[in-house]
């Protein structure tokens, strides 16, 4: 097997298929990446058995006079070859003792070839009636409850994002039991059977870096135990988190005892300068008060000080409201709301807070307050 290939090409999608590689495997093949030229093209596939990705390049971008075959290398080190060497046609060859030759016109590299007969098979049939999206709705989803899923494998159910399909409803849940994120999609079309299924977080991150800027759309094939991704070039494999997802259907309430309207970017710096007085530690508390139509939020170290900052707002009745809440919980809530202004809607002092653009229910963000007494 041998090919030459601009630097550009390669490149672009090995960063597609190292993001399929973990560190923590001790096997020494799912390190790897594979390489298949075949006829039409380039195909690059790794996995960790949690992932796995597969790419293509179209031998348009191939120098003619190759010649197919196939070839397993580890992946670090390969990509980190690539992506040293200059902007030039790269030349890959294999050669007799299972090594490969990669060379340019002043650097030269040998690299230890892995049998291909050990790299596992990856498993990415199609179903027939995939779910299909565009790669910027996708990504927006993703960005506005990623951020809300727990990091702590104590329960593996909550470090994934929940996507429940209903007819043509759609709606994807994250919470780590102290916040929640809930976005709302409404589907072209309607699914014939209901869909209940969790992906784990990282990977989902992990796909929404390979999207491009251009709109594209994307086919999801769900299956009993993974979901895969395709799209452009590439097909994505995540598998599922087995266990059940908590009902937080009930958690979300639909009256309030008060809801005020404020600036959406003059509360985020409000915050920011306020949370220079909060520490993780205490889990980032700031205190809030409302009074008549001015919200007073506060925060203080003993040892080094304290800020007050007021701001004008507008409420739906006469109630006040006194409460406290991470800073930072907050702060994550509001930044990917897409709006001018932001709705907070309380029910007292211990119940959770709800953050709302005023002018779209399909984004539902609840932070548990703190008990400061």
């Amino acid at each position: 097997m041998n090919f030459k290939i601009k630097k550009e090409y390669l490149f672009k999608h090995l960063n597609y298929v190292i993001k399929g590689i973990s560190n923590k495997n001790i096997r020494p093949i799912l390190n790897c990446i594979k390489f298949d030229l075949e006829k039409d093209g380039l195909y690059l596939s790794s996995t960790d058995n949690e992932i796995a990705i597969k790419t293509f390049i179209d031998k348009k971008y191939i120098e003619e006079n190759y010649t197919c075959g196939k070839f397993v290398v580890f992946g670090k080190y390969i990509y980190e070859i690539i992506r040293k060497l200059p902007n030039e046609i790269i030349s890959i060859e294999e050669v007799m003792n299972s090594k490969i030759f990669i060379s340019t016109t002043n650097s030269s590299f040998s690299l230890n070839c892995n049998n291909v007969d050990e790299f596992p098979s990856l498993e990415l049939e199609e179903n027939k009636n995939p779910i299909i999206l565009s790669n910027k709705v996708l990504k927006n989803i993703f960005n506005q409850t990623a951020f809300a899923a727990s990091t702590s494998e104590t329960r593996p159910a909550i470090t994934g994002i929940n996507f429940k399909i209903k007819n043509n409803i759609l709606e994807c849940t994250a919470t780590d039991s102290y916040r929640l994120a809930k976005k709302t999609i409404i589907l072209d079309e309607s699914v014939k059977e209901d869909i209940n299924i969790i992906i784990p977080t990282k990977n989902l991150i992990e796909l929404s870096k390979m999207f491009s800027d251009d709109e594209e759309q994307v086919e999801i094939h769900i299956f009993n135990n993974k979901v895969i991704f395709k799209f452009e070039t590439i097909i994505m494999l995540s598998r599922l988190i087995n266990g059940t997802y908590p009902d937080v259907s009930k958690l979300i309430p639909t009256e309030f005892l008060l809801k005020i309207t404020i600036n959406m970017n003059e509360f985020y710096s409000l915050l920011d300068r306020v949370s220079l007085f909060s520490t993780e530690e205490e889990k980032n508390t700031i205190k809030l008060e409302c009074v008549d139509n001015t919200v007073t939020v506060k925060s203080d170290i003993p040892e080094i000080g304290n800020v007050v900052e007021k701001i004008e707002v507008q409420k739906n009745n006469k109630e006040n409201i006194k409460i406290a809440f991470s800073s930072k919980y907050m702060m994550d809530a509001i930044k990917v709301i897409d709006s001018e202004n932001i709705e907070l809607s309380f029910n007292g002092e211990i119940k959770p807070i709800i953050i709302k653009n005023p002018e779209d229910e399909n984004l539902t963000q609840l932070i548990v307050p703190i008990k400061t007494y």
